[in-house]
């Protein structure tokens, strides 16, 4: 029997790394006894972090669900990773939750990830509860963290509850102490304090609504039913933040929290009434709305995809209407296919509840569906619908894999491709021009954590190297020179020649072959293999052995042999006349440059543009962010960007952030370019 959708409540807990989402999650299941006992990081005994990288690293590096049943209430809730290599993963839980607790640590408030991670909910419309933890730690400070959330984000943030030492919290409608679950007086000492923070809550929530303003203006007092009630309409409508605080470890304010997220977060149908649940009918185009209702057309949402070599692949799904039952035919509304759903479980971590159907609200997993990935839509033939796609950021970084194996590439690639159906941040290909698998990731951890993954999954360990910069040629003068190619062997000779000219063409002109051959001079039969042989030497470099780029190419004269002339014998002359052209063409080696955007903390600004100064980039410009960091635009080299993260990281203490893509080439300076062309050099003589 479904669950009734009133009852649901999505959360996705969300944050920076190290902030404790996963103890947070394991406290909140402990408190609902959903677990026997609560298990740490440090022993790797957490529900959501099981995952062998994750419990050697102590860190969440994927999402993980759960749930538990408090006070009448399904709580479905989805740990999700925190550091910026993992955190668009956090993107794709995001995009099937109602609701986020965002933690922020009483330590140190918000930090850069916080920022990314907030706009990811308010791009999916998901409301927030902000939940200060580490309040029972010496340096803690709760009036900081809640005014750095406010400062970053624009927000009006609310709390609902303050700290009291490092064991109590006071609760600010009831004007109580809570301590262990027991309530008690407030503290002479605290009384002051505790209705200060009471008479700026009422005020916000009375600026909220006009009919409460004008109640408060004329001096009335708020009841508490009238303050719930807008407390929980402006929590959905996202008109400000309820707050709430405690200690996660010490299961310090995890009940006040659990009370919160019920009372201020949207079910399934709440948020459905603020954010429809609309999608487009593949077949027609027109748009399609939904109702999160158990008689709706079948609407679902996969969110996550887990690949095991042994148990198949495990596709983690939300139904947003509708019911999907177990032995049911299901139809995938992006890639037209259709499939049969096997069995059904809830998941509490690894472990696996089974159910026979899940109904709107609901959150589930299903094992081996073949042609089912993160994202796609799930519904039916006769009433198909198709969910927004979810846009992921392109790679950061990529490096070059040489399987430790010999003839291990195709396992290799095998293993790497079902990975990528676990993560879609992941991009993998054979790149033509250098003969290298490249494996695209959102940092370096992301890659290690990768083949960390393809060698426990799929026994095959592979080398991490630099990719190839995909350096280019050009020329920078107009140069003419003939090519004559002439053999004799007994019987039938080889014999082509030609003249050509080269010139430059502007940057992005890319080639162009113009014939001016009068009179017969090179028969029309032979001129498209002069253009070939022109090409081919192109495509082999003319001093480094890269291609030659934005060139034309002019075939002016020649001559030919009755008997001995061919297609190939034209196609050698036209390579040995670009060859012999070149050096008086001046001959030059061009860089791939990217565009680059950094977001740091303002502290680091000043170290961060002097390290990209030293990477020959040129800075563009500086803009302040919303959230108080600085973004930093500049032009560099492809060269100097490969191991940048790492770099960043250290620059910024993991707080910096960066975005690049592909903006043009250039030509490389004179004592850099005599280096590469050496190495290639000794390269070639090496093979």
């Amino acid at each position: 029997m479904a669950i009734n959708v009133d009852k649901i409540r999505n959360i996705a807990v969300i944050a920076h790394g190290g902030a404790g989402k996963t103890t947070l999650v394991e406290a909140m299941l402990f408190n609902a006894k959903a677990t026997e006992r609560m298990g740490t990081i440090e022993d790797g005994s957490t529900v959501t972090d099981f995952e062998p990288e994750e419990i050697e690293r102590k860190n969440s590096l994927s999402s993980a669900i759960a749930f538990c049943d408090w006070k009448d209430h399904r709580l479905n809730i989805i740990d999700t990773p925190g550091y910026i290599n993992f955190i668009e993963d956090t993107k794709c839980s995001l995009s099937a939750v109602d609701g986020a607790v965002l933690i922020i640590s009483a330590l140190s408030g918000v930090k850069a990830e916080t920022g990314k991670l907030w706009q990811f909910a308010a791009d999916y419309g998901v409301p927030s509860v902000v939940f200060v933890n580490k309040i029972d730690k010496d340096n803690a400070d709760f009036r900081s963290a809640v005014e750095s959330l406010e400062k970053a984000y624009k927000t009006s943030a609310i709390p609902l509850y303050i700290p009291m030492g490092a064991d109590s919290v006071i609760d600010l409608m009831k004007m109580k102490a809570v301590k262990g679950g027991a309530e008690t007086d407030i503290p002479d000492e605290l009384k002051d304090e505790a209705e200060e923070y009471r008479k700026n809550m009422i005020e916000k929530i009375a600026e909220s609504d006009d009919d409460l303003l004008e109640k408060y203006l004329e001096g009335n007092e708020l009841t508490d039913k009238e303050m719930n009630k807008a407390i929980k309409k402006g929590s959905i409508s996202g008109n400000f933040v309820p707050v709430v605080c405690g200690s996660a470890i010490n299961i310090l304010g995890v009940q006040q929290l659990m009370d919160t997220i019920l009372h201020c977060m949207p079910s399934p149908v709440e948020k459905a009434a603020k954010t429809s649940i609309t999608g487009k009918n593949p077949k027609t185009g027109e748009e399609v709305t939904r109702d999160p209702d158990s008689g709706a057309p079948l609407t679902v949402r996969v969110f996550k995809t887990i690949a095991d070599p042994f148990a198949g692949k495990l596709t983690l799904f939300r139904v947003f209407s509708g019911t999907l039952r177990s032995d049911s035919n299901i139809y995938n509304s992006g890639r037209n296919t259709k499939e049969k759903i096997g069995n059904m479980f809830y998941l509490l971590g690894k472990k696996q509840v089974p159910v026979k159907e899940v109904g709107p609200g609901e959150m589930a997993a299903v094992a081996k569906l073949k042609d089912v990935q993160t994202g796609d839509t799930i519904t039916t033939t006769e009433n198909p619908i198709l969910l927004d796609p979810i846009r992921f950021a392109d790679p950061m970084i990529s490096y070059a894999l040489e399987p430790k194996s010999r003839g291990d590439e195709d396992k290799v690639g095998t293993g790497l491709h079902r990975l990528l159906e676990e993560d879609p941040t992941l991009k993998f290909h054979m790149e033509a021009e250098t003969k290298e698998m490249i494996l695209g990731g959102m940092g370096q951890m992301h890659l290690e954590v990768t083949l960390q993954k393809l060698k426990r999954k799929f026994g095959t360990e592979v080398i991490m190297k630099a990719p190839k910069v995909p350096y280019r040629e050009t020329i920078r003068k107009a140069a003419s020179a003939q090519g004559k190619y002439k053999k004799q062997s007994g019987g039938r000779g080889q014999y082509g020649d030609c003249w050509i000219k080269i010139e430059p063409l502007p940057a992005g002109g890319g080639f162009e072959f113009v014939n001016k051959i009068v009179g017969g001079a090179v028969p029309r039969s032979y001129i498209p293999a002069v253009e070939k042989g022109i090409v081919g030497k192109m495509k082999e470099g003319l001093i480094a052995g890269y291609p030659v780029i934005d060139m034309k190419a002019t075939l002016y004269d020649g001559s030919y042999h009755n008997v001995d002339s061919s297609e190939m014998a034209f196609k050698i002359a036209g390579s040995m006349a670009l060859q012999k052209a070149a050096p008086n063409a001046k001959a030059v080696l061009l860089e791939p440059i990217v565009k680059i955007e950094v977001s740091t903390p303002e502290e680091f600004l000043g170290n961060v543009i002097g390290d990209l100064n030293s990477k020959r980039g040129k800075v563009q410009g500086v803009e302040a962010n919303t959230n108080g960091d600085q973004t930093i635009v500049a032009l560099i080299p492809m060269a100097e960007m490969l191991t940048y993260a790492n770099q960043l990281n250290s620059l910024t203490s993991g707080q910096g952030i960066y975005a690049m893509e592909a903006s043009h080439y250039e030509e490389v300076p004179a004592h850099i370019a005599q280096k590469i062309i050496a190495d290639r050099e000794a390269a070639k003589e090496k093979e």
